[in-house]
């Protein structure tokens, strides 16, 4: 552990880091200097981002804008047709190369002071570089190829763009571990297509949106759509996978029989008599060959894949200070879908998300936690359901997923 990983877990006023990894001390999700050192040792050090979908550039010259972290980023299918990201960051005096969320072009102009990057984010020219009349203008032996934006290195896996800023990060594949990548194969195993978006701000540090993501017994309790129409039980199959350096997880839900006067499973309520208005809003088809009916996976520290019966989304963490964020959700399909898929797929859509049925509570939970730990800087959290250790289980009762993020964050953050 070097100075800086002990100033921040031991030299610190409000106390010191437990020991193993069911316990964690909520100053963590409250101090500035912790989300400092998150920007430096996480999001810029050796893990990979999400950035956008290989779709989403189908043309050169097509871009995308994106965060890594408080990193602003630029991905563009770029000349060769391969494609480049790097940070959204004129080199001159440090303006966005780039202000849309999406669009197509030749090459970037700095609005400001007109300095201009190829799609690769190599500076290419300089307003009045020889300046006016043969006063003012550059230096004569100012390189330009010196100087210019972050390029992150990128990987297209399963038709998601990844980057990151580090040469040390290993591949992507060895990162996230060959168990969670066969996860992320069975569903994402053909064309997508992109059908909606939209961005969450919710009102907590970042890591609790992560817990929560990775917490995989909390929708029994928590969301009352399951719980109402008695949809998901522990007692239901599954279980949850954890990588071995916690960076991953995959929990995932086995369908249950259909009942015996039930055209859909648990969509009424025996005993507080609610029924679905359109039951039809759950019906579904298995088109993973399996009978998982939800199955939510992670990859550290920002990224998720959803798939909720036949809803498909990705969901992209974004911070925005210690107690906000954004949550960015693109919902997509595949190119293939039949009209009565795609159009399950949308009405399923309303499962998940800020007003979703059975999600709704997950934007509010953290806002919950924020607000009651703000005077609970010398207290811990405790992670004790199934054990102690971050491992694999045939069970969603357990906080063994949590724990592994906690295993990847205090790995990158050297404590």
């Amino acid at each position: 552990m070097d100075q800086s990983a002990r100033d921040l877990a031991n030299d610190r006023s409000m106390g010191h880091w437990p020991e193993g990894l069911t316990r964690v001390p909520y100053w963590v999700y409250r101090d500035p200097d912790v989300a400092r050192d998150e920007q430096a040792r996480l999001f810029e050090g050796p893990a990979w981002h999400f950035l956008c979908l290989d779709i989403d550039l189908p043309d050169i010259g097509d871009y995308r804008t994106t965060m890594v972290g408080a990193m602003p980023v630029v991905v563009s299918r770029a000349e060769d047709g391969g494609i480049a990201a790097f940070e959204n960051r004129c080199a001159h005096r440090g303006a966005l190369i780039c202000l849309d969320d999406a669009g197509k072009g030749k090459d970037f102009h700095c609005i400001y002071h007109a300095w201009r990057y190829d799609l690769r984010g190599n500076l290419k020219s300089i307003a009045f570089r020889h300046g006016v009349n043969g006063k003012g203008g550059m230096p004569e032996n100012f390189d330009m190829a010196a100087h210019g934006p972050r390029k992150l290195r990128v990987t297209v896996v399963c038709g998601l763009v990844f980057g990151t800023l580090s040469e040390e990060a290993p591949d992507f594949e060895t990162y996230v571990g060959p168990e969670v990548m066969a996860r992320l194969r069975r569903v994402l195993h053909k064309k997508l297509e992109v059908i909606g978006r939209f961005t969450q701000p919710l009102p907590c540090n970042w890591k609790l949106y992560m817990e929560n993501v990775r917490d995989t017994y909390h929708a029994s309790l928590l969301h009352t759509f399951f719980t109402t129409f008695r949809i998901t039980r522990l007692s239901q199959g599954g279980g949850v996978m954890v990588g071995a350096n916690g960076v991953a997880h995959a929990s995932t839900t086995l369908a249950a029989p259909p009942g015996p006067d039930d055209t859909y499973a648990g969509m009424r309520s025996d005993n507080q008599g609610f029924q679905l208005e359109d039951p039809s809003f759950m019906a579904s088809v298995a088109e993973f060959g399996d009978n998982i009916q939800l199955q939510i996976l992670s990859i550290f520290p920002g990224f998720i894949l959803q798939q909720i019966h036949n809803a498909l989304a990705i969901r992209q963490i974004v911070p925005r200070g210690v107690d906000k964020m954004d949550l960015n959700w693109t919902y997509i399909g595949f190119a293939d879908d039949t009209p009565e898929l795609r159009n399950m797929r949308l009405k399923q859509g309303n499962l998940a998300g800020p007003a979703g049925l059975v999600s709704m509570e997950d934007g509010a939970v953290g806002g919950f936690v924020q607000r009651g730990i703000a005077a609970a800087n010398e207290e811990d959290s405790i992670l004790e359901m199934g054990g102690a250790s971050a491992e694999t289980s045939e069970t969603r009762a357990t906080e063994a997923s949590v724990r592994g993020f906690w295993k990847a964050w205090r790995a990158h953050m050297d404590i």
